[in-house]
């Protein structure tokens, strides 16, 4: 069975790496892009197509528009962590898991207790200052009306990575080390078509690479094992599974 396979391979190694997309906090109640009832699939009133709104074009020259976008539509405070982040969080602490790597910026897996987290795409939570780089939380920005501006004047940004702009290089860097010299890397909840991210994926050099998506990915003939699910339902099984095992 497929999640008795899993189970081996996490009991077998502890330089694991967790790569997650969007699914993993579909279950969360967070929407995602690109599936059929994701941001891209809705009308919006707003005449422009979602990769215009949060693009730092359309930021620098329309910033009402893409503020009142982006609290309705990124800024989801009110959502929790699933079993897949908890699991996630309990591998970590028992030294088996070395780093999430994520393209998702709500804060669901350090919310969870996962400490060493690789936020591709930055983070809601964190928001900064044009002008003095004083730090702002989501509640901060979702408290003020209109563009968010700073006490100093400026314009508060959050640090998301926006279309147009380029990843952080400390954080790519930092998330391609840890895939690179991964044992096990495990992909989850990405369609992996979203790049530099689903790039990293090639990077990964060893011979245990674990597909958990509903649906099937370009790297399937190349993984050791493929499971399509919810990743939340398989790690909250596997977890189960681990620690039945411990116990006898």
């Amino acid at each position: 069975m497929a999640y008795d396979e899993l189970v081996k391979i996490i009991k077998e190694s502890d330089n694991i790496v967790f790569l997650g997309g969007a699914g993993v906090s579909t279950e969360s109640n967070i929407p995602d892009f690109r599936s059929s009832d994701g941001l891209y699939a809705a009308e919006n009133e707003y005449g422009y197509p979602p990769e215009t709104l949060i693009s730092r074009s359309f930021f620098d020259r329309n910033k009402e528009v893409f503020f009142d976008y982006y609290k309705k539509n990124l800024i989801c405070l009110d959502a929790k962590p699933n079993p897949a982040h908890y699991a996630l969080a309990e591998l970590e602490k028992a030294g088996k898991l070395n780093a999430c790597v994520t393209q998702n910026i709500d804060g669901l897996h350090q919310m969870a207790g996962s400490k060493n987290v690789y936020e591709l795409h930055g983070s809601v939570h964190r928001n900064y200052c044009m002008k003095c780089h004083r730090f702002y939380s989501a509640e901060d920005i979702m408290a003020m009306e209109g563009v968010p501006h700073c006490r100093c004047g400026g314009v508060i940004k959050p640090d998301v990575v926006l279309y147009e702009e380029g990843l952080d290089d400390n954080v790519w860097n930092g998330a391609y080390n840890a895939i690179k010299n991964a044992d096990v890397l495990i992909v989850g909840g990405t369609s992996l078509v979203v790049y530099p991210a689903a790039g990293l994926v090639s990077v990964y050099k060893g011979n245990k690479l674990v597909l958990i998506n509903k649906s099937a990915t370009q790297y399937d003939a190349r993984a050791t094992l493929v499971i399509n699910d919810k990743i939340g339902v398989v790690l909250s099984e596997v977890m189960k599974k681990l620690k039945e095992g411990t116990e006898e």
